[in-house]
């Protein structure tokens, strides 16, 4: 099937659909990494983002139950120069079609990704859409300027209570900003007793807990709009141990007087 994925700047490109055939729109952004698609896709720092990729092909090895970084992927579309119809590894489950279908996904395939990528550094971030090649593209594209982005998004994907991961080592929250199932995996072979909690825990009640460590995750959107985050931190630092990744790092920032603005765009990869 024909889509089109259009730019708030009036740019639009046309491919072939594969994964879920619905209409979305998002913030687009990039990542250059040459694997680790499906962690990609299901980190949810990637909510409510239309994710292209520059690598030309994508799925080629399939999606396996050991990668998921989260159950529930939010990420609004994906974009690819090419994806493999069949997959080859011995962990391969399920093809990246068949993921995004489960998933309720779109994906749009054919796209000069690298000329993409281009305009996105030129330009920066900017709003996009995936919507079916015969609709009528003004009216496609004044959809898309009309549409506001959420900025709730760590609401979205942290979780509404809290839940344990028993260990039998040192005892660390984690306030769940967006969490990896990866960071989960890496203190539980360290063998440490996990507790994980919402984004807007107070830091009484973290307190009560009497942590060795407190783990701040990563997660999408601004950190200046988790204000009861950053109270939160100012409330536990010099107390406890306090450790983050990529948001709750920006917010542990913030929590001691430091500044974070958004960049004209993200340079994202893996590590």
């Amino acid at each position: 099937m024909k889509r089109w994925l259009i730019l708030e700047d009036g740019t639009y490109f046309e491919g072939e659909g594969f994964g879920a055939n619905i209409n979305v729109y998002g913030e687009i952004v990039f990542t250059t990494s040459m694997t680790g698609y499906q962690e990609t896709i299901t980190d949810q720092s990637f909510n409510g983002q239309i994710i292209t990729f520059t690598y030309p092909m994508v799925g080629n090895y399939g999606v396996n139950r050991d990668d998921y970084e989260s159950i529930a992927p939010t990420c609004k579309g994906v974009v690819v120069k090419e994806h493999a119809r069949r997959a080859s590894n011995w962990r391969n489950q399920l093809t990246l079609n068949e993921f995004l279908t489960r998933k309720n996904i779109p994906g749009i395939a054919g796209i000069d990704t690298r000329a993409l990528t281009r305009k996105i550094r030129q330009h920066g971030t900017m709003k996009a859409s995936i919507v079916d090649a015969g609709d009528t593209f003004d009216h496609a594209f004044d959809q898309l300027k009309a549409a506001v982005l959420p900025t709730n998004q760590v609401a979205q994907v942290s979780t509404s209570k809290p839940y344990p991961s028993p260990g039998t080592g040192k005892n660390i929250v984690v306030i769940d900003y967006g969490l990896k199932h990866s960071i989960l995996r890496e203190l539980s072979r360290r063998n440490c007793n996990l507790t994980i909690l919402p984004y807007n825990t107070t830091a009484q009640e973290i307190l009560d807990l009497a942590p060795d460590g407190v783990m701040l995750t990563n997660g999408p959107g601004d950190p200046k709009s988790l204000p009861e985050a950053i109270t939160m931190i100012q409330g536990i630092q010099g107390k406890v141990p306090i450790f983050g990744i990529c948001l709750g790092h920006q917010l542990f920032a913030l929590a001691n007087g430091a500044d974070t603005y958004k960049m004209k765009f993200g340079h994202r990869g893996l590590n």
